[in-house]
C-alpha cells in the first residue's frame, strides 16, 4: 500500500522496506523453526545449544544477553535442557553466586550432529541471493540494527 500522498516519500520508502523486512523475517523464521522442531527441540533450546556449542561455557547472565532474552527465560530453557541431559551447570570458583552453563557430552554430540544440518538448511533457504548479496544484506541489517539500538537507547 502506497502511503506517499498521505505521509510523504520518506515514510513510503521506510514503511515499504519495513514490510519487506518483516515478511522476509517471518518466512525465514517459520522455515527455520520447522527445521529446528525436526530435531525435537524448541527454538530457545536450539539457540542455547548453538550459543554454547560455538562460544563454550558461559555465565547464565551472559547467555541471556547473547540470546537477547530475560534471565528467567534462560533459566527455564536451561532447566529443560538439564532434564534432557544436554547441559550442565557448575558454580563459578571465584564467585559461588555465579553459575556457568556448558554442554554435557550428550549435548556436544547432539550439537555436532544437528548444527551442520541446520546450517545447510539455512544455506538452501538463502540461496536465492548470491554470497555477495548475502554479505551486503548482512552488513546493511547490522547497520540498521545498531542504528535503531543507538537511537532508542538515548
Amino acid at each position: 500500500m502506497k502511503t506517499t500522498k498521505q505521509y510523504g516519500r520518506k515514510a513510503d520508502t521506510a514503511l515499504t522496506m519495513w514490510v519487506k523486512l518483516a515478511r522476509a523475517y517471518s518466512v525465514l523464521g517459520h522455515s527455520s523453526a520447522e527445521n529446528i522442531r525436526s530435531f525435537g527441540l524448541t527454538e530457545p533450546q536450539f539457540g542455547v545449544l548453538e550459543t554454547l556449542g560455538h562460544l563454550g561455557p558461559m555465565l547464565t547472565g551472559e547467555l541471556s544477553r547473547k540470546r537477547l532474552v530475560s534471565g528467567g527465560n534462560v533459566t527455564v530453557v536451561v532447566d529443560n535442557l538439564l532434564k534432557l541431559g544436554l547441559v550442565e551447570r557448575r558454580v563459578c570458583a571465584e564467585d559461588r553466586r555465579q553459575i556457568y552453563v556448558q554442554l554435557s557430552a550428550k549435548g556436544r554430540r547432539l550439537f555436532e550432529k544437528i548444527f551442520p544440518k541446520h546450517a545447510e538448511f539455512i544455506v538452501s533457504l538463502v540461496a536465492v541471493l548470491t554470497e555477495e548479496e548475502q554479505q551486503d544484506l548482512g552488513r546493511l541489517l547490522k547497520k540498521l540494527g545498531l542504528g535503531v539500538q543507538t537511537s532508542t537507547s538515548t
